[in-house]
């Protein structure tokens, strides 16, 4: 039973937000998969009010436990996110799709291993950099912090899962920068693995195959430049691109309205109700719909911010910077590659994309956010 002082505390903004997210993604989500099943156009849409309601439980039940309980568990939650992500690869344990072993099947829903994981690694890896607060200074000090980022990062790309694993990049340098991590060298690592791989995929195209990539992977990268030159005239890799790109431009500044979204509803679209569901958004609520939405993100994470600003010690603060660095990432990269400035990945679109898993752990996340806000202050009984 929560206390009325930590009530108090409560970001009651922060949760209408969320809840204006959700309201809005079941919507989407339900014009979305019309034209998935035709035979039972309200399956996914079932489905995703579920996981939303599962995951709204999560959010508010977490609220229970204080935060601070565990940092001492921090080998515990690390060590369980590397069980997770080890028994999904073994043989009849983790179920395959679209070409990746990924899933472990809990007859209420599938739960994908790689997704808890991130939330897991936050959380290990805020109390591991609050313990070496001022000593990230030279590459000798950063080094235990590339091992243990890339532990995981190596057993999700052995499913493979090239997306996800990179969304472990995104949430190491934003918590390394808060955690006290000399700047210089921060960025200058940065800097020279963008350049790496630039170098890399020049020489690969250029000179010689280098890239220790999948055939489908290499073809996002050309599609990614050109869309049209996927040896099908844009019927091949790069047609997914192409219809996002026709979508999103037809929805205009109003949009076409809900539920009549012509490339959404004739299934030109391909994954519009997960990977590309913002181009849904474009196309039935246009730009305005697409703004707003992209608005209420950016409140989201400024609300967050506040949270770990004001939070009462480095592992709460820590934690609340790794969940944003997820938040930004996720909707960089998603709105990016639906709109043709990033290359396709699968990365969902946090709580808007239909996803079991993934709804989860970003309701999971927030209800920790929400953890942290709650006890910003000590509690004087």
């Amino acid at each position: 039973m929560l206390e009325k002082k930590l009530l108090k505390n409560l970001d009651f903004v922060l949760i209408g937000t969320i809840l204006l997210l959700l309201l809005l993604s079941a919507l989407v989500v339900t014009s979305a998969s019309q034209s998935v099943i035709v035979s039972r156009p309200y399956y996914y849409a079932q489905r995703h009010i579920f996981n939303i309601l599962l995951g709204l439980a999560a959010m508010f039940g977490i609220l229970g436990l204080n935060y601070v309980h565990l940092a001492p568990r921090q080998k515990w939650v690390y060590g369980f996110m590397l069980f997770l992500l080890l028994i999904v690869l073994i043989p009849g344990v983790g179920h395959s799709s679209k070409g990746t072993t990924g899933w472990i099947n809990l007859g209420f829903m599938n739960l994908q291993p790689s997704e808890l994981a991130k939330l897991l690694f936050i959380i290990s890896f805020a109390q591991f950099l609050a313990d070496r607060q001022d000593e990230l200074r030279t590459l000798k000090d950063f080094l235990p912090t590339f091992l243990y980022v890339a532990v995981p990062m190596l057993l999700i790309m052995a499913q493979p899962d090239l997306g996800t694993a990179l969304v472990f990049i995104g949430i190491y340098f934003g918590m390394m920068f808060i955690g006290g991590a000399n700047p210089r060298l921060l960025t200058a690592l940065g800097a020279t693995g963008l350049g790496v791989v630039i170098l890399g995929i020049w020489i690969h195209f250029n000179v010689v195959e280098c890239l220790p990539l999948k055939p489908y992977q290499i073809q996002r990268l050309v599609v990614f430049l050109d869309p049209y030159n996927d040896g099908k005239g844009g019927l091949g890799y790069g047609f997914n691109i192409i219809q996002s790109l026709v979508a999103i431009g037809s929805g205009g500044l109003w949009g076409k309205g809900w539920m009549s979204g012509s490339q959404v509803q004739g299934n030109f679209l391909p994954e519009h109700h997960t990977d590309f569901i913002f181009s849904v958004v474009g196309e039935e609520l246009g730009f305005v719909g697409a703004a707003f939405i992209l608005l209420l993100y950016l409140f989201l994470i400024y609300r967050s911010l506040l949270i770990a600003l004001h939070a009462k010690d480095m592992f709460g603060t820590l934690i609340v910077t790794g969940i944003v660095s997820m938040f930004l990432f996720h909707l960089l990269v998603n709105v990016g590659m639906t709109v043709g400035v990033m290359p396709i990945t699968g990365i969902p679109l946090p709580l808007l994309s239909y996803g079991g898993s993934s709804m989860l752990t970003n309701l999971l996340s927030l209800g920790l956010v929400l953890n942290i806000g709650m006890r910003r202050q000590k509690i004087v009984f």
